[in-house]
């Protein structure tokens, strides 16, 4: 019913000029984007980088496809890993997930 009153001139310039709502949304969704992925994602991937520059040999490892062993050998670019008794096989620098504590492969 009030629409009526309302001249169509009046009521396109308020249309048309855009309020700060307008822009507080993106920047809001940016800032939520930032907190919620990609700090947490890279946070996680300096552990990771700090973790494989800090293998050293004798430490216990789990590569990504699920071996456990000890490292024999360290290259530029692949680590010898003892996984049985007279087995080594070679990973990449990258594929190892994670470092045990020392005695773990004993206890399993």
């Amino acid at each position: 019913m009030l629409d009526f009153f309302i001249s169509p001139a009046h009521a396109a310039a308020e249309a048309a000029t855009p309020g700060l709502m307008d822009f507080a949304f993106p920047i809001v969704l940016l800032v939520l984007f930032y907190f919620m992925l990609i700090r947490p994602q890279s946070k996680r991937a300096k552990e990771h980088r700090n973790m494989q520059s800090g293998i050293d040999k004798g430490d216990e490892v789990v590569t990504d496809g699920g071996l456990m062993g000890k490292i024999t050998a360290i290259g530029d670019n692949a680590i010898t890993v003892q996984i049985a008794e007279n087995i080594e096989v070679k990973v990449r620098r990258e594929s190892i997930n994670s470092v045990l504590s020392k005695g773990t492969l004993k206890k399993l």
